[in-house]
């Protein structure tokens, strides 16, 4: 992606179609305006315009962020933190969107991605391999052990 110089009264209506289009954290935001050629405090400036006028809202960004991930995805929480840490939101952002997953729909999905996981291991003959490869998966997914632990025990008793 090659650079292009904008003035602050360019890149702003630019930056705000970017943010319109779909919800943007903060560093997205700066690294955007950055690559736009502009300095430091006029990248804060329009960011504080952009969160005035609401075209920036990190808690709305972590909260859509987690549903589509959690959603589309089937990510687990921890996978899901961890992508927002990278993305530098702040843990009160990251606690609300993690709240706003609904749990029963959460443990549905831990349930369902277990029971595709355990079926498509059914040519493995060993009950310890089996388990051991269904809790490596649902831990790449980002699910906590705990929960997994408990949907490994109602799936194979």
């Amino acid at each position: 992606m090659h650079s292009q110089n904008f003035t602050p009264q360019q890149a702003l209506p630019k930056i705000k179609q970017f943010c319109a289009y779909q919800e943007r954290c903060h560093s997205e935001i700066k690294e955007k305006l950055y690559g736009y050629g502009l300095s430091l405090n006029d990248a804060e400036e329009i960011i504080s315009k952009l969160v005035e006028e609401n075209f920036l809202n990190e808690e709305r960004f972590a909260i859509h962020f987690a549903g589509g991930k959690f959603r589309i995805k089937q990510w687990g929480r921890i996978k899901i933190k961890y992508e927002l840490k990278k993305k530098n939101v702040s843990n009160y952002c990251i606690k609300k969107a993690l709240a706003a997953i609904n749990m029963s729909d959460y443990f549905a999905t831990v349930s369902k991605l277990a029971d595709i996981k355990f079926r498509s291991l059914k040519s493995e003959k060993n009950i310890f391999v089996k388990k051991t490869k269904l809790h490596s998966h649902l831990r790449l997914k980002g699910f906590e052990s705990n929960l997994i632990q408990e949907v490994m025990n109602d799936l194979i008793k």
